[in-house]
């Protein structure tokens, strides 16, 4: 079974191409972390249509991340005036007719005319035939541009996955080392109970049932159970890397897990003699990796 690819959500893609009697447009995708999928799209006037086919084809094709996608057209200049009339007409229609209706008398300043948008740009309107061989052009682009930022987005993921590797390896090898200090830190424990008690009832005491509740006290201390889950995540951890896919909130969730465990383990060891302060050592050193995991996550699709 081929291993799917695990994609960070840092990607960045262009695509230029020309259009028949036209320059030709130029479309951008850029990606970027975030909890759910966020779309936002910049694309010239007059292409509504196209905007709905590209926010339903990014949704069937993207999962997660903030993504911005911006169309911009390349068209030829007009030979002659350089301004679009039609547009230039419009405005001028719409000032009289408000002047009309406001009972206000004047003509609109044509310097002012030329400077409103779209009119002065060496550009004409797209005809409906035009914007509809547009929305076909770009649609018929939008899977390689969507490839070309996977490529980068899968190649970020691997980096990432590989810096995860290692901080789990760490980890993993600071539970190993927990474990087997379990036994003389119980021991510790124990004792340090037992001392505490014999102290507070100022020798007068029945040993052996000093014994026992030290001895319950010092199991219910024990860390054989926080162990225990680090390891059962963090191999779940390791079956999620090397299926790939999706799961960057899965594995945010697993860390948040181990997270609890290794503040527990703490909260149970702090204070203890012996090999008490390497325990302390090493939970800390826990809580370091999976920070650094967390932080990498965060830009997991």
């Amino acid at each position: 079974m081929t291993k799917k690819p695990i994609y960070s959500m840092t990607g960045f893609a262009r695509i230029a191409r020309g259009l028949a009697g036209q320059a030709g447009f130029t479309l951008t995708l850029k990606s970027v972390n975030h909890r759910f999928l966020d779309l936002h799209l910049r694309l010239p006037s007059g292409t509504d249509a196209l905007e709905m086919r590209l926010r339903r084809a990014l949704k069937e094709k993207i999962a997660r991340g903030h993504i911005e996608l911006t169309l911009t057209l390349e068209r030829a200049a007009r030979t002659g005036g350089g301004y679009d009339a039609v547009l230039l007409a419009g405005y001028v229609a719409a000032f009289r007719e408000a002047a009309q209706e406001h009972v206000l008398s004047g003509e609109p300043d044509l310097n002012a005319l030329l400077r409103l948008p779209g009119v002065f740009n060496g550009v004409e309107r797209m005809r409906d035939e035009e914007l509809a061989g547009l929305d076909d052009a770009v649609m018929g682009e939008l899977d390689t541009l969507i490839a070309a930022m996977n490529t980068m987005r899968a190649q970020e993921g691997a980096a990432l996955v590989a810096v995860l590797e290692a901080e789990l390896a760490r980890l993993a090898s600071s539970v190993e080392e927990v474990a087997a200090l379990r036994g003389d830190v119980q021991r510790a424990y124990f004792e340090r109970v037992a001392e505490r008690i014999a102290v507070m009832t100022g020798g007068g005491f029945d040993r052996e049932r000093v014994l026992q509740e030290a001895a319950m006290i010092a199991e219910r201390s024990d860390i054989e159970e926080e162990t225990a889950r680090l390891r059962a995540h963090i191999e779940h951890f390791r079956t999620l890397l090397a299926a790939g896919g999706e799961v960057g909130k899965k594995l945010d969730f697993l860390l948040q897990e181990m997270n609890r465990e290794a503040n527990t383990l703490l909260s149970k060891t702090g204070g203890v003699a012996g090999n008490g302060p390497k325990v302390t050592e090493l939970g800390l050193g826990m809580k370091s990796a999976i920070e650094k995991m967390r932080e990498q996550v965060q830009n997991l699709e």
